[in-house]
């Protein structure tokens, strides 16, 4: 419930965090011997982060929401369907406004898996379909592990060969996949150790992803990143990520009202379709991204966080409304 009180006023204490950490980087970023000990701290900080997401799965989630699976279907296909079709389909549109390497970030974005606890979070809010919602979330999660490295080496990075495309999903699976199932292998005996310190556990998580934007706004900062980036760039950035977010509801809301889903699944679409994961995002580029490239390629993300939460907690509180009127 702290949570979805906390959704209803943003930008929450999080989101502040993360603007906070871009600017520390930007005024002191790590250089020479703490950069390297940061790099290697990043590192655990990323498999921590994803033993933790592993182990949070509940196994009876996953098989319960099978039986919902026209709404997966849906939410998967918008997740990671839709989203690329709809950045290349517009890059000849939006690409002037900002530069190659600031789209190639809002492509990386498209090929994100969608977030987990803000979905359910507000799928709770606006009395939505709850455990379907953290079904989808965490099979998006799953799913992104194993499908965003390709989508991304495909077609937003392309890699130099076959041996560079290997290194890079091997890179993700030894990083990103091993501890994630580690953790979802030993969840029975993490349970109940993990309901006791949860609320330390939710520091260790998005500390965890605070340490990562540092160390690579650090990298950024020192490769001259807001050189690169003008405070137009900013502000069309911001418009092009209200565009996206826009019509990925629109997609998935109307497609699901056309399929005839209930009230509590269409709700469940909306949150679960149209968001993308920060916590997948970063750790990802980091593993895909050459250094120079971390810091600007998830700033596209970074901003997309932010609105999708302020637009979404809205029309939650709207549809939870309606709900009590009916």
């Amino acid at each position: 419930m702290r949570v979805i009180k906390r959704l209803l006023f943003l930008p929450d204490t999080y989101t502040l965090l993360l603007v906070g950490t871009v600017i520390f980087a930007t005024i002191l970023p790590a250089h020479g011997s703490v950069a390297a000990s940061l790099s290697y701290l990043t590192t655990a900080a990323i498999a921590l982060l994803f033993f933790l997401h592993g182990a949070k799965l509940p196994r009876q989630t996953i098989i319960d929401g099978l039986t919902h699976w026209r709404l997966h279907a849906l939410i998967l296909g918008t997740t990671f369907v839709f989203f690329p079709v709809m950045g290349f389909t517009l890059r000849p549109l939006l690409l002037p406004m900002i530069s190659t390497e600031l789209y190639l970030g809002v492509l990386y974005l498209c090929m994100l898996p969608a977030t987990v606890q803000s979905a359910v979070a507000l799928t709770s809010i606006a009395s939505g379909n709850v455990p379907a919602a953290v079904c989808s979330a965490s099979a998006s999660t799953l799913l992104g592990i194993l499908i965003t490295p390709f989508l991304v080496n495909w077609l937003v990075i392309p890699t130099a060969g076959s041996v560079s495309s290997f290194d890079s999903i091997m890179k993700i699976f030894m990083q990103l996949m091993l501890p994630f199932l580690a953790g979802h292998l030993l969840r029975p005996w993490l349970e109940k150790p993990f309901r006791t310190l949860g609320k330390t556990l939710s520091v260790i998580d998005r500390g965890s992803i605070l340490l990562v934007v540092y160390g690579a706004f650090s990298t950024a900062v020192i490769g001259g990143i807001w050189e690169q980036v003008s405070s137009q760039m900013i502000f069309s950035l911001v418009a092009i990520c209200l565009i996206f977010l826009c019509l990925a509801m629109l997609f998935v809301y109307g497609l699901a009202l056309w399929l005839g889903f209930s009230r509590e699944d269409r709700i469940t679409t909306l949150f679960g379709g149209a968001q993308k994961s920060l916590a997948s995002g970063i750790p990802i580029a980091q593993v895909l991204f050459p250094a120079s490239l971390v810091g600007i390629g998830v700033m596209p993300l970074m901003l997309f966080h932010l609105l999708q939460l302020i637009v979404s907690s809205m029309l939650a509180q709207h549809l939870r409304k309606q709900n009590m009127i009916a």
